[in-house]
């Protein structure tokens, strides 16, 4: 009887420990205090706040006001409306927005709320690129309120 199986290998990758128990290298955490959450305050930038464009994104932002009790740090939240696609790709297209704020948000050293509305064009892009883009954008914005 023919055997199918030949000269198999047995592979085992190795992961990285996802436990938890490990801090995040520090300046290269998004924390939770860190993220724009509540519909009032996406509402609020969108109405009061200014917009920075780019090729691949639209950034609005809005100083904090001074009297927020939660002001503390920069926030930054994300829109990725269904018209980018399925929950795949939107779900992607957070996934690599968040890791590009979380590598360059030390650009933003004033309390601002800031919230990224990315193209389509986003998914196809290269992650340096999209790093890159969120860096320059968040330069953009801290040069633009410090002129106030």
């Amino acid at each position: 009887m023919p055997s199918f199986v030949e000269d198999c290998e047995v592979v085992i990758a190795d992961a990285p420990s996802r436990s938890g128990n490990q801090p995040a290298p520090p300046g290269n955490s998004f924390p939770r205090a860190a993220r724009l959450l509540k519909h009032s305050d996406f509402e609020r930038v969108y109405k009061q706040g200014r917009r920075h464009f780019s090729s691949h994104m639209t950034v609005f932002y809005l100083r904090q006001a001074a009297d927020a009790p939660d002001r503390q740090t920069a926030r930054v939240g994300f829109t990725v409306g269904r018209v980018l696609g399925g929950a795949v790709e939107r779900n992607r297209i957070k996934r690599r927005l968040r890791d590009a704020v979380r590598l360059r948000r030390f650009a933003l050293k004033d309390t601002v709320d800031v919230v990224i509305n990315p193209k389509k064009s986003i998914l196809t892009l290269e992650f340096a690129k999209v790093l890159e883009e969120v860096g320059r954008a968040f330069d953009a914005i801290a040069k633009k309120l410090a002129e106030k």
